[in-house]
């Protein structure tokens, strides 16, 4: 779909190199937008950058690593030397290794949780400042958190990764009360089976073959069916926030 409103908007996305991240950018670009793409994959941001601006596109890399606070400061520099205020900020920066809890995976727990939800805090502390700005200049201003249904729905083995999407869930809705009368809107998307390179971290055999068997039964969302809900709820008249999205491939749901 094609969304006029990106025209002249200025976004950040994280986890711009692949998946879901990459596919929003493109779709950003493509309807107007500027945008900044961080991840770690210098080489990956590099490439997509090249694509987007051999196009006709506004797209910066910026790598960056949302665990680590040095790495958000100087990347939030690099952005707004380049291109000044953001007022569109996707939070899309995640990771997903599902354990059983009695395994006592403190490195994936701690990764999840740095990654999952203080690397959102951390992006979202440099570029909120930035959207209420926006906001009280008369200009939309969007903080979108990608989420996951295992926020709410539960499945064997993945209490950590879900806890953590559940706190991301949560932080969104908590931030609507303090940026919502400012007029900043929170939006929080929750997909469900999408085929991303997400699954391809788990290092537990029997759950990466559970996985393989829902996507051999289940024809999975892809990244370009999130980009278009997010470049969909961002698109909307100023009033209007789309609080919470949960969006699941036709036969899970």
């Amino acid at each position: 779909m094609s969304y006029p409103a990106l025209a002249a908007r200025t976004a950040v996305v994280t986890g711009a190199a692949s998946g879901m991240g990459a596919a929003t950018a493109r779709l950003l670009v493509a309807g107007g937008a500027r945008v900044a793409l961080l991840a770690r994959r210098t080489d990956r941001l590099d490439a997509l950058s090249a694509e987007l601006t051999a196009a006709g596109g506004q797209a910066l890399a910026v790598t960056a690593d949302v665990t680590d606070q040095a790495s958000v400061d100087a990347a939030a520099k690099a952005v707004h030397d380049a291109y000044g205020q953001v007022d569109l900020v996707v939070n899309n920066a995640g990771v997903m290794l599902p354990n059983p809890l009695a395994a006592g995976r403190l490195d994936e727990w701690t990764r999840m949780i740095d990654t999952n939800l203080t690397g959102a805090l951390r992006v979202i502390r440099a570029f909120a400042p930035d959207l209420i700005e926006a906001a009280a200049d008369g200009r939309t201003a969007d903080l979108v958190n990608v989420s996951s249904i295992a926020s709410h729905v539960l499945f064997p083995d993945y209490a950590v990764y879900g806890a953590t999407k559940a706190a991301l869930t949560q932080l969104s809705a908590a931030l609507r009360t303090e940026l919502g009368p400012r007029d900043v809107r929170v939006s929080t998307i929750e997909p469900g089976l999408t085929d991303t390179e997400l699954g391809g971290h788990i290092d537990n055999r029997e759950l990466r073959e559970q996985l393989d068997g829902m996507f051999s039964v289940i024809p999975a969302l892809a990244a370009e069916d999130i980009a278009d809900l997010i470049a969909y709820t961002v698109s909307r008249r100023q009033h209007v926030n789309l609080r919470q999205s949960i969006v699941l491939p036709t036969r899970q749901a």
